[in-house]
């Protein structure tokens, strides 16, 4: 398992090398998320965290669907700092023996991202610079595990 808070941008290809190459490992399963504006006027995202603070909180969610899933293996990447529009923000990596279970494993980790983690978020546009607020819809997705 790996857990990374970042600042720089991440290769997709050579953080997948060897991913899940466990014998016991029927399935991967990836998902990259991008900076997405919404409204066309998105400069850039802020995104703040608590160093060591913030990794503990995602590896032990982490460690939870491992458990919960049987995952045979998991990584997960977040980044923080100023990110621009199609910019890469996080990407979850999970493995497991089927693959029912590594999307749920994936799912779930993606929901608690969004929703949970220690992370704050400020969009600025060329009208100011706004925080983002927890949206319902987030919230609504983690209950659901």
């Amino acid at each position: 398992m790996r857990v990374s808070v970042q600042s720089e941008d991440f290769d997709l290809a050579e953080v997948l090398k060897g991913f899940g190459k466990q014998p016991n490992t029927g399935a991967t399963v990836s998902f990259t998320g991008l900076v997405r504006d919404d409204t066309g006027a998105l400069d850039h995202m802020e995104i703040e965290h608590y160093p060591g603070m913030c990794e503990a909180a995602i590896t032990k969610i982490a460690e939870e669907a491992a458990a919960r899933w049987g995952l045979t293996d998991c990584l997960v990447i977040h980044r923080y700092g100023k990110l621009r529009p199609g910019d890469q923000i996080m990407m979850v990596a999970t493995a497991a023996r089927h693959r029912v279970e590594a999307f749920e494993a994936a799912e779930f980790l993606m929901d608690y991202l969004k929703s949970r983690a220690p992370f704050w978020k400020k969009e600025v546009t060329r009208d100011g610079a706004d925080w983002v607020a927890a949206r319902d819809a987030d919230e609504d997705a983690l209950n659901r595990w």
